[in-house]
């Protein structure tokens, strides 16, 4: 099973690097570029981490076609594969609904806009003319003058309609973070019947908070607060239903509100953390990480890991014989 890291953006120019190098360095397949509203942006940070890598591939994850017209998106995938031949992936999404609330958009009728966006980048990614008239998107006689780009796309998804376009349509899905093996299993049920209606398979990957140390309270206790953010949606109650996870949204959504970070790790306790991440001492880690890898994934992303230290520590844990 393939190991991805993920990067939300965060991270100054300075930090990223040390981080790409050394995924580079420890065998990690991919970074993952994460495209969020006011954070840093991932195609110029793509560009400069395979630049400085030899080996990483680059994926822009999930960019959003409500605020990046997809032919857009697809120059940019294409323009890096110019540069960097069989090392980038483009994925769409729908978007964060707070991102694009932010600046005014809602993603209306996402299945049409990513199904489109699909549509069009799969098109033009072929080389050729393209003549694509979609409810939302068009693109009429014209064609990439990088021409022809191996160019693998990825859809991120969690409702079913979307998961089976991924798996009928796309190179591969992309699952959330935060997200229970109980639920990657629901998940990919979806995803393989697309898969079944096209008599075709496709890449899995799904973004796993991750934290490995000698005191399983330390590891777990890194990932509370990030957790928690995510599972205060209420689009994450079936994810909770189906761990069996004891969770009150609703208190969780306001201790975040008025910031008290006591009541937030209160509330994300261990059968939470235990549940929804893999974490925990080396020999947790690994029991949770077959956990994942016995849904079906084809890539475990790394999520929640902003430095090089810990990325060695959860590397060296997984494969103890190597370290």
């Amino acid at each position: 099973m393939r190991i991805g890291l993920s990067w939300e953006g965060g991270l100054a120019p300075a930090p990223l690097a040390a981080l790409a190098e050394a995924a580079d360095e420890l065998g990690v397949d991919t970074l993952w570029a994460a495209c969020h509203l006011f954070q840093r942006e991932p195609i110029v940070n793509a560009a400069m981490v395979l630049g400085r890598t030899q080996r990483l591939r680059a994926a822009l994850m999930a960019m959003s076609p409500y605020s990046v017209h997809p032919v857009y998106a697809t120059m940019a995938a294409a323009s890096l594969a110019e540069w960097f031949p069989g090392r980038v992936i483009l994925s769409f999404g729908s978007g964060a609904p707070r991102d694009l609330d932010a600046v005014g958009l809602k993603a209306e009728r996402p299945l049409g806009a990513v199904g489109e966006s699909l549509g069009i980048a799969r098109a033009l990614l072929g080389g050729d003319a393209v003549d694509y008239a979609g409810q939302r998107y068009q693109a009429h006689g014209r064609r990439l003058s990088s021409g022809r780009q191996q160019v693998p796309i990825m859809l991120a998804a969690s409702g079913p309609k979307m998961l089976e376009l991924a798996g009928a349509e796309a190179d591969g899905v992309l699952l959330s973070a935060a997200t229970s093996p109980a639920f990657l299993a629901w998940a990919l049920e979806h995803v393989r019947r697309g898969e079944a209606k096209a008599g075709r398979r496709v890449h899995k990957a799904a973004l796993v908070f991750a934290s490995v140390d000698g005191d399983s309270g330390i590891a777990r206790s890194r990932l509370r607060r990030s957790l928690g953010f995510i599972l205060r949606g209420e689009h994450h109650a079936r994810n909770l239903a189906l761990a069996g996870s004891r969770l009150d949204q609703a208190a969780l959504t306001a201790a975040f509100a008025r910031e008290d970070w006591g009541e937030v790790e209160r509330l994300v306790d261990d059968e939470v953390v235990g549940n929804h991440t893999a974490s925990g001492t080396p020999a947790e880690l690994r029991a949770a990480w077959q956990a994942y890898r016995a849904v079906g994934l084809d890539e475990v992303v790394l999520a929640g890991i902003t430095e090089p230290a810990p990325l060695r520590a959860l590397m060296a844990a997984l494969h103890p014989t190597a370290s």
